[in-house]
């Protein structure tokens, strides 16, 4: 409820408090100025009985305003219609209690029979106008409100009884007007009444929405924060993994290559063969050692820092077959394009893993890699005539072993790629790596 209709409120209920009094204060006066005038009350007799009423009227007022201060208001009942033209639309109106209903019958009695001596105090008889709707309890208000009527009525045609066929007939019409506006202002009153009852249903209603929607809200915030949480460590485990297989084909084979190079050292049958793997072991190792420092900066391997991919696998495959003393080819076909950095080191980090896996378990003596450019896509193939294995027997990834398959099935996948493998026991292994074809910026 706004300030404006807490100061409205406040003033109907001075109003149904004071004017009560007030009205039968301008009636007992035009009473009083009407007797003077020795055209009304010239009975004495009519006079004590006027004065006993006004009495008893103002002893009543004060009952109920002492009463009607001691009971708290209340709001209007939803399942009651509440018809009345006595109030203007959403006023808060007062549950109706045995006591209100008799103090509005006394009321009416006795204003009845003060419009029954003098007309005037009519205008205290339309007090039953103002709070059928808070005194009268359902259809008793229809019935109250036509009692007001019939007084004010009776006033407005001369007085009551009416005499004469014309004072019944005048009589009779000013009751069906008063009774038919009364009536009408009540039916408006209360489907103002419904239509403010529905809008405050419809408020409460929206107001519940709106806290489901606060605590839905809340809800979406906390599980942003969760997932925000989520997709970190999930993050810090990617690269985490990222580290671990560049650490596995950078250094791990660096070393892998080193250890081969010591072991013919080992056994050579002279110093110029034993100088020869010694350079190979030493360039690994500086080779290695420049991986290593770009994997912990994430940069491209060193094979890509000048060169493309092309260049960069030639070399790569020309560099292992000299190193295993296997034979070993590379080809390109289609269209050559820049590719994007990330492109190029996952496929020449797929081709370097596929060339160190032939070296270490193939016994290859052939192995050949082609490198196509179709479109869309990139397809690397490397294919070796070593003795094969069976991919579906291929053992899980143990920590004392490499990244392998799944290293490099994931190197794929990463950057929306696959990897596929043939492969059977004595007939070599045909690996395959298909990626999109995505452009240096």
């Amino acid at each position: 409820m706004t300030v404006a209709d807490r100061m409205i409120e406040r003033r109907w209920d001075q109003f149904h408090t004071w004017g009560p009094y007030g009205l039968l204060g301008v009636s007992a006066v035009l009473a009083v100025l009407s007797a003077a005038a020795g055209e009304l009350m010239a009975d004495v007799t009519e006079w004590y009985v006027v004065g006993g009423l006004i009495v008893a009227a103002v002893a009543l007022q004060v009952w109920w305003h002492v009463t009607r201060s001691g009971r708290r208001p209340t709001g209007p009942d939803p399942t009651d219609p509440g018809p009345s033209g006595s109030r203007p639309a959403g006023h808060r109106c007062r549950t109706p209690s045995p006591a209100g209903t008799g103090y509005y019958v006394v009321r009416w009695a006795i204003a009845f029979a003060l419009t029954w001596i003098n007309p005037f105090f009519a205008f205290y008889a339309a007090t039953g106008y103002m709070d059928a709707d808070e005194l009268l309890p359902g259809r008793w208000r229809r019935l109250g409100l036509f009692a007001a009527a019939v007084t004010v009525a009776g006033a407005q045609s001369g007085g009551l009884p009416p005499d004469g066929a014309v004072r019944w007939t005048v009589f009779a019409a000013l009751l069906a007007a008063n009774s038919g506006l009364q009536m009408v202002i009540a039916h408006l009153t209360e489907q103002e009444e419904q239509r403010t009852r529905e809008r405050t249903a419809t408020i409460a209603e929206l107001e519940s929405t709106n806290a489901a929607l606060q605590q839905a809200l809340d809800e979406n915030a906390a599980l942003h924060a969760q997932l925000l949480v989520q997709a970190r460590e999930a993050g810090v485990a990617d690269e985490r993994r990222r580290l671990a297989a560049e650490i596995h084909d950078t250094i791990a084979q660096g070393l892998t290559g080193i250890i081969a190079q010591l072991q013919v050292v080992a056994n050579a049958p002279d110093l110029a063969v034993a100088r020869t793997h010694l350079a190979r072991a030493s360039d690994l190792a500086r080779h290695s050692l420049g991986e290593a420092r770009r994997s912990v900066h994430n940069l491209a391997p060193v094979a890509l820092e000048h060169d493309g991919l092309p260049e960069a696998l030639k070399k790569t495959v020309a560099e292992w077959g000299e190193r295993t003393g296997t034979r070993a080819e590379f080809t390109v076909t289609g269209g050559v394009e820049h590719l994007h950095d990330e492109v190029s080191a996952t496929l020449l980090r797929i081709a370097q893993e596929a060339l160190s896996n032939a070296a270490r378990h193939a016994r290859a003596g052939r192995v050949g890699v082609t490198l196509s450019f179709l479109g869309d896509e990139v397809i690397l193939d490397i294919r070796d005539d070593g003795r094969g294995f069976d991919p579906l027997a291929v053992p899980e990834r143990t920590g004392a072993g490499g990244f392998g398959l799944d290293g490099m099935r994931v190197r794929a996948e990463r950057i929306a790629g696959t990897l596929t493998v043939e492969s059977e026991q004595g007939q070599g292994t045909a690996l395959s790596a298909r990626v999109p074809l995505v452009r240096h910026d």
